[in-house]
């Protein structure tokens, strides 16, 4: 099954990556002969065999023949401990920012822990009897998807209480796409913990490398980190998610759209949550009256949607051009058009954009080239960090 041959280049130097035989991959090559690093199984069968396993995971864990990475490694006779389940719990229905329960999944029988709400961080007792640790979620390479903040949290956990920690690694749907503002250290939160572009253009395995190698856990602790890579994969190609990586992210096109419609959680601006075109429209009660209409009412992942019953105009992004990047002009449109500039933003505006600089900039009237030329300088020294740590 595991074909021989990767994008990957050799990395010795910790955090090691496991890679096979290099082989260059156009982006003519069939998307279906990519596997992800949970399908690379040889890689990582040494690493936990006979060992005590915890394994950070939720519906996004599936391999390429569907079957889940829980199933498959019981399968394989693995001793599983736990299960340790992010925003969204282990099966990925609940809401953004909903607190998750401990518990136990129904059909293995293994304790689930939650790493949302007041426990982002595993404790030091729930990794007792854990010997090694593995992290496979689906990111889709936007700063404040809360994925990335996990990760910096297992992994600090695993440095502290000296468990190796392996990444599976999986392709980012967004691809090699930088850009957006850099985030500022006095704006840290869980919906943006390191100082990147809101795209960094990273799988979640590459970034975990540069969580490790800048350094960023506490007190500068480094993690006996091992990244697994995905197989047949390069930046460059398109990437379609078998499994919904949350429930608001439906398909491709929310996912192309994300970084720029995620915007809107910080205004008065629904993005769609209530509706089945979650970030791909937009609209509220204080835009002008138009064409297009929407009425949010609760449903998967949304149980109190923003302006619930309420009629929202805005506009319908689901069909348009898939975008490279970060447009801006329907957030300026918004505020440019909406009741009340007032009441337009709220406080966590800040908290995603990563700097209180935007939301100035679209107030005093910048055109969207001119915000995103303010960028520049900020994405430029990201790059070169970010160099140091690609696997593809």
């Amino acid at each position: 099954m595991l074909l021989l041959f990767s994008c990957g280049n050799q990395v010795t130097q910790k955090p090691s990556v496991i890679t096979k035989t290099e082989t260059k991959i156009t982006t003519s090559t069939v998307i279906s002969s990519i596997e992800t690093g949970a399908d690379n199984f040889d890689a990582y069968h040494s690493l936990i065999q006979n060992k005590k396993v915890g394994v950070v995971t939720n519906q996004t864990s599936v391999l390429k023949n569907g079957t889940h990475l829980v199933d498959f490694l019981i399968s394989e006779k693995i001793n599983l401990k736990k299960i340790y389940a992010p925003e969204h719990g282990f099966r990925g229905t609940a809401d953004a920012g909903e607190l998750i329960k401990d518990g136990k999944d129904v059909k293995t029988n293994l304790p689930i822990v939650s790493l949302y709400g007041d426990n982002k961080k595993p404790k030091p007792e729930q990794l007792m009897d854990i010997e090694v640790m593995i992290f496979d979620l689906q990111d889709v390479g936007a700063r404040f998807y809360t994925y990335i903040s996990s990760l910096h949290y297992v992994m600090e956990a695993c440095a502290e209480n000296k468990i190796p920690l392996i990444i599976l690694d999986r392709p980012n749907p967004n691809g090699d796409v930088v850009d957006g503002p850099v985030l500022e250290k006095e704006n840290t939160s869980f919906v943006g913990m390191h100082p990147i572009p809101v795209l960094h253009g990273m799988t979640i395995g590459e970034y975990g490398k540069m969580i490790n190698g800048e350094k960023w856990l506490k007190n500068a602790v480094q993690c006996d980190l091992t990244v697994i890579p995905c197989l047949n994969y390069n930046k460059k190609m398109s990437y379609s998610l078998p499994v919904r990586p949350s429930p608001n992210l439906p398909n491709d096109q929310s996912i192309n759209l994300y970084a720029s419609l995620c915007f809107f959680e910080g205004t008065n601006v629904s993005l769609g949550r209530g509706t089945e075109k979650q970030f791909q429209i937009y609209g509220s009660p204080f835009l002008p009256k138009s064409n297009f209409s929407f009425v949010p009412k609760p449903n998967l992942g949304a149980k109190d949607p923003l302006h619930n019953g309420k009629v929202c105009y805005g506009e319908d992004l689901s069909k348009i051009n898939k975008i490279s990047g970060i447009e801006l002009k329907w957030l300026i449109k918004a505020y440019e058009n909406t009741a009340d500039k007032q009441k337009f933003f709220i406080p966590f505006f800040t908290k995603l954009a990563g700097t209180k600089e935007l939301q100035r900039q679209i107030e005093t009237g910048l055109s969207e080239t001119e915000i995103k030329n303010s960028w520049r300088k900020g994405i430029e020294d990201f790059e070169k960090i970010r160099k140091n740590y690609q696997i593809y």
